[in-house]
């Protein structure tokens, strides 16, 4: 338990100094967070800063998906990580971040929205391209139901 109450002190101070667009020393400070769910989150959260102020987040990015693969619950944070590279209209990294869910429908899922984001901009094509990949029968399925009902 004192592992937690720690990571969590050190996670609110990674979250400041992201916030002060210190994203280096944020970088270095989330490395050393003991629970590995909440080192993701703090990863998770300076990539997505960093994606978001415009800086060079490659590096971030690559670290929050090995930090998330560490985890236990690598599938949960992956998804939550590629969702809020969505967010940000950051469709392609969010169809790399699904390349390393290992769990098909959840992947599926990551691309299936994609998809469904890319066909709301008008890029219809793409969409149903990105929706005839998806290895899921069943994501693919209802993919393509939202698809129809958004046309």
């Amino acid at each position: 338990m004192q592992a937690w109450y720690r990571s969590r002190a050190l996670y609110d101070a990674v979250m400041k100094l992201v916030k002060a667009g210190r994203f280096e020393e944020a970088l270095k400070l989330a490395s050393g967070i003991p629970d590995g769910n909440v080192r993701s989150k703090a990863m998770t959260g300076i990539a997505v800063e960093m994606a978001r102020s415009g800086v060079d987040y490659r590096e971030a990015l690559e670290r929050a998906i090995e930090t998330a693969l560490e985890t236990k619950s690598s599938i949960k944070n992956l998804m939550g990580l590629a969702f809020e590279f969505m967010e940000l209209e950051k469709f392609e990294d969010a169809l790399y971040i699904a390349e390393h869910i290992t769990d098909l429908p959840n992947r599926s899922k990551v691309q299936a929205e994609v998809a469904l984001r890319l066909a709301r901009r008008g890029e219809l094509e793409r969409a149903m391209k990105l929706i005839e990949d998806i290895l899921d029968e069943d994501v693919k399925t209802w993919a393509t139901s939202m698809l129809a009902s958004e046309l």
